[in-house]
């Protein structure tokens, strides 16, 4: 490991690992950083190659020979149980090398330094190797573990008894069930590297000793006793191709024709939306209300559909969702942030990951509601827009939460964080 001595910070690279939800707060980040003067690389799958070149800036291709819609093709990556480990499969292991082996030749001690997202584990390999400067970001509060207020999970129960019986209840997901999914493949790779086994993944090592970055407010979940010391809490990633993706002539029209529609989203990597979109198609037909369907794989948008439904492939939420009445959603924090700040109510079908934690926080705030999967009929939606449409106090729990986030600048914020990182690497 090199000894660091202080230089000037000039390249940031920037990896990580997955859909759309999780590359856009990483180009918004890169965007700020190029404002702020640095040469930004960002490293990732090749799908996002066009996307990053037009926010200027530099590009690694970690799967060169990949197809992202088919890596996104399997259902049981939504699965509650099984979608963690398709993850790890499609996504995380096949990143590992390549990702460690960007950073190998683009690092140069003195000038640089990475921020990697949460699943960019190679980044982490290549701190403990190459004594980089890494900052962690993570999205979701879900990412973190607690023996007091923890997240709330698909199909487990680890948020719910005292401290000690928490602590156990994570002692025995990492042995039986985090680790055996990972441990296998990550450690022969650190052996190659002269490194020492790595066990409970999940709980330290994903973390960066030198900085973490959570990007969510302290009003959202805030930050527990039992959190990495080193965590600096930021606010939301707003960004969703802001000034890179112009929407079309065609959806600004229909805006205009009539009332604000409802805008339905299954996520950006979802292939699998058949039965959403077809009840979002049926709810609106139900309540006489305008629909406006967001899905980039339109082989999952129901034919023939109603004069006042329409299909877009994509628009940034910043600019469209001010002008709709309300986002259906799958609980991704990034669609759910949006939301908040266009001061609209939300609606979410969860799946897996940390969907389950988000619909809990907006609960919590008051701000929407959950409708399980199973029960995500046309019916049951039209049930559930109309109930928070008619809920009077609603409007202003929406208000409080989006004048709250319009005082914030997550990104700024961790573009601060970033550079703080940088002067306490060269202080140690």
């Amino acid at each position: 490991m090199h000894s660091p001595s202080q230089g000037t910070l000039r390249h940031i690279i920037l990896c990580t690992v997955g859909s759309s939800g999780d590359v856009h707060p990483f180009v918004g980040l890169g965007r700020q950083l190029r404002r702020r003067g640095y040469r930004v690389t960002l490293v990732t799958a090749g799908y996002f190659r066009e996307l990053a070149e037009k926010s200027d800036l530099e590009f690694v291709d970690t799967m060169p020979n990949a197809d992202f819609r088919q890596m996104v093709s399997d259902p049981q990556i939504w699965h509650p149980m099984i979608g963690v480990r398709k993850v790890m499969d499609l996504a995380v292991r096949p990143n590992l090398e390549p990702i460690y082996r960007a950073i190998e030749n683009l690092y140069t001690p003195g000038d640089s330094m990475v921020v990697a997202s949460t699943l960019a584990f190679g980044a982490r390999l290549a701190q403990e190797k190459f004594d980089t400067p890494l900052v962690t970001i993570h999205l979701s509060p879900a990412l973190f573990r607690s023996a007091y207020e923890g997240p709330r999970l698909p199909k487990v129960t680890v948020h719910i008894g005292p401290p000690w019986l928490k602590r156990f209840k994570w002692f025995v997901a990492d042995k039986f069930a985090i680790d055996p999914l990972i441990v296998p493949w990550l450690n022969p790779f650190r052996k190659q590297l002269g490194l020492q086994p790595a066990r409970r993944i999940f709980k330290d090592w994903w973390h960066s000793p030198l900085s973490t970055i959570a990007m969510f407010p302290e009003w959202f979940a805030a930050k527990q006793p039992d959190w990495p010391e080193q965590l600096k809490l930021c606010s939301f990633p707003l960004y969703s191709e802001d000034g890179i993706a112009e929407p079309s002539e065609e959806l600004k029209v229909f805006l205009r024709s009539g009332s604000k529609p409802i805008a339905f989203t299954p996520g950006s990597a979802n292939l699998f939306g058949h039965d959403f979109f077809a009840a979002a198609v049926d709810a609106c037909q139900r309540l006489g209300r305008r629909g406006l369907l967001l899905t980039r794989f339109p082989d999952q948008i129901p034919s023939n559909l109603p004069p006042s439904v329409k299909h877009f492939d994509f628009a940034p939420f910043r600019w469209l969702l001010p002008q709709t009445e309300m986002l259906v959603h799958h609980g991704g924090v990034g669609s759910m942030s949006q939301a908040m700040a266009a001061a609209i109510p939300q609606i979410i079908m969860p799946m897996a990951f940390d969907q389950v934690d988000n619909i809990y926080r907006v609960e919590k705030l008051g701000i929407g509601k959950g409708l399980q999967r199973e029960k995500f009929k046309g019916a049951a939606l039209a049930s559930a827009i109309s109930s928070l449409l008619d809920d009077s106090q609603l409007p202003k729990r929406i208000q409080q939460v989006a004048q709250q986030l319009a005082q914030e600048d997550g990104l700024a914020a961790a573009c601060d964080e970033i550079e703080n990182a940088w002067e306490r690497y060269h202080r140690k």
